[in-house]
């Protein structure tokens, strides 16, 4: 099927020398995608922000997302119009609005297919809206990942950061009412942590935990956390879930499957868990 070109969707007169592509990638510690679809407010810092460079330093900024698992999907965020620029390096020293009249109804709806070329993620829009296409719209605009289902589960702690930030309704649903032993293992380096949700804290809540300290209180990822660093540690260490079950299930079955996992894991002696 023949893609369709995004100048399609432009609005009428649309002059590309007026405009940036501001092309939103991970910074280290947030995905754009999540920022657009959770906090307006900070998604326009993200397109007030200057670098080095004066950037934006037309009319208008055009602003799209990049997908978490496909480099070439973006989700359009908006037209901000540049109000007022400042000197100021490494800051937010660009006043923008956005402008809701200008292809307002499709913010978080319109993905739009582009394979950069280079490292550069602020281009003129006449250099790159050629190879722009329209990817697909959705009928409701984009609010984050949906709940997977409890055995595909295998998110990084900046995913679920961004779900509790969100207050993902079917995430915490899914998960507020189960017990569980999970499993928190370093991709970089393959060892893991196996802890458990028992008593009246379902996974839900123990995960919120780990969304706020990183750590979850336990010593041996305290003390990656410490040697790692916080960037590393959101970046590359995942959570998955061995077995959950029901609020009625006995915590010392709970206790009993969290013992076998750390022996089928060698969690102890060969991962974080110290007991």
């Amino acid at each position: 099927m023949e893609a369709i070109p995004l100048t399609s969707l432009l609005p009428e007169g649309f002059n590309p020398r007026q405009y940036k592509v501001h092309f939103a990638v991970w910074n280290q510690v947030k995905y754009p995608i999540d920022v657009l679809a959770s906090n307006p407010e900070e998604w326009q810092g993200w397109n007030s922000w200057r670098s080095v460079k004066d950037d934006f330093n037309r009319e208008f900024v055009f602003s799209v997302a990049q997908d978490k698992h496909d480099a070439t999907l973006w989700l359009f965020g908006g037209i901000w119009e540049v109000l007022e620029r400042r000197s100021t390096q490494q800051a937010h020293s660009y006043t923008v609005a956005l402008r809701e009249d200008l292809m307002g109804p499709f913010v978080r709806r319109l993905w739009i297919r582009h394979k950069r070329s280079g490292r550069n993620i602020r281009r003129t829009m006449e250099s790159v809206l050629p190879t722009m296409t329209v990817s697909s719209i959705l009928q409701e605009p984009f609010a984050g990942d949906p709940f997977p289902g409890h055995d595909r589960i295998n998110h990084s702690l900046a995913d679920l950061q961004a779900v509790v930030t969100q207050a993902r309704a079917d995430w915490r649903i899914a998960l507020e009412s189960m017990k569980g032993v999970y499993v928190i293992h370093d991709k970089e380096t393959g060892l893991r942590y196996v802890g458990s949700a028992y008593g009246d804290t379902g996974i839900w809540q123990r995960w919120v935990t780990y969304a706020a300290t990183l750590h979850g209180g336990n010593v041996g990822l305290k003390a990656l956390l410490e040697e790692k660093g916080d960037e590393y540690y959101r970046t590359n260490m995942r959570f998955a879930l061995l077995e959950y079950w029901s609020m009625r299930t006995d915590d010392d079955h709970v206790l009993q499957r969290e013992s076998y996992w750390k022996d089928v894991m060698h969690a102890r002696s060969l991962g974080h868990n110290k007991n």
